[in-house]
């Protein structure tokens, strides 16, 4: 019966330890939000638990390794974290969901094995990278939002001003004109 109360437990906490990284990207309209997060960290805790049992179960009979699988789920994240992972021209938008991702199966990693510690302390720490490290990141963008843009217009007298005045109207200071 204690066997099953663990394995409840284990369980119980990466549901609760990946909802909370997945409310935080779900909260900020991300590709993969709460229910991808819960799945990745109780997937995670599983493979570790199944390792540990394999473990246990053969290891006198057979030599085994109980990290191998944990490292499977390390390597094979990256899979469903560069399906979050979208281009748009220049602009490159989903690498902290992706890091998200990873970061939280490695949780599930230390739940599944009971390094409950190890786990809730990472849980903290990834949770308030997203949330305080997000808001000093847009107060430094505030500082330096510097963007090219490119206007192509016929060689037209007035035109040019024309388009610096309607910048203007948008609070778009113009540096350079080439």
């Amino acid at each position: 019966m204690e066997y099953y109360l663990v394995l409840l437990l284990r369980l119980f906490l990466a549901c609760i330890l990946g909802g909370l990284i997945g409310f935080e990207r779900e909260h900020t309209n991300r590709p993969a939000g709460f229910r991808t997060h819960i799945l990745v960290c109780v997937g995670s805790a599983l493979v570790m638990i199944t390792s540990e049992f394999i473990f246990n179960k053969y290891s006198s009979m057979v030599n085994l390794d109980p990290a191998r699988l944990g490292a499977q789920v390390i390597s094979g994240i990256g899979f469903l974290g560069a399906g979050t992972i979208i281009r748009d021209g220049f602009n490159v938008k989903g690498l902290t969901t992706a890091a998200s991702l990873w970061a939280v199966s490695a949780v599930g990693i230390a739940v599944g094995i009971g390094f409950y510690e190890g786990a809730v302390f990472a849980t903290i720490l990834i949770y308030l990278t997203l949330i305080l490290l997000k808001k000093m990141e847009l107060s430094f963008a505030k500082r330096k939002r510097h963007k090219v843009i490119y206007i192509q217009a016929d060689n037209i007298p007035g035109r040019l001003a024309a388009i610096t005045t309607m910048l203007d109207k948008l609070s778009i200071i113009v540096r350079k004109i080439d």
